[in-house]
């Protein structure tokens, strides 16, 4: 399966108008933050291509493309973590995109094990930014 999507003609129709002309990075990759539907908690952030991107449209189930692997990838295959897709959404430049998702299984979206890859905080205010502390959250 071979996805493509129009590019848009001008700004103007990029910003403001109905078609979807998605913006991938040289590497041929979208920004796509997953969140829970019911919770509005970030989940995870994954990379997307052309064919990711038209799979997730046309099932309703997240695929993404793994950089490490270089390999479309369905979350949750293999895990049981299916995220169903709620509401999508992207940006105003068409160069990264939301997913509101339910998550199956265990719940969890991050492969330590965790809830969301989004568990620990960055200190803030230290004098040296370069040796800033992270600190694992509650989440």
């Amino acid at each position: 399966m071979t996805a493509h999507f129009d590019t848009a003609l001008s700004k103007g129709t990029l910003e403001s108008g109905d078609a979807l002309t998605p913006r991938f990075n040289e590497d041929g990759l979208i920004a796509c933050v997953a969140v829970e539907a019911d919770t509005g908690e970030i989940l995870m952030l994954a990379w997307m291509n052309a064919e990711a991107l038209q799979m997730t449209i046309e099932s309703g189930t997240a695929h993404y493309w793994s950089r490490s692997r270089q390999c479309l990838w369905k979350k949750g295959e293999t895990s049981g973590q299916i995220q169903t897709v709620r509401r999508m959404r992207i940006d105003c430049d068409q160069d990264a995109i939301v997913i509101d998702v339910t998550v199956g299984g265990d719940g969890g979206a991050c492969h330590t094990g965790k809830r969301s890859c989004f568990y620990r905080d960055i200190e803030l205010g230290g004098a040296d930014a370069t040796r800033a502390r992270l600190v694992t959250n509650a989440r």
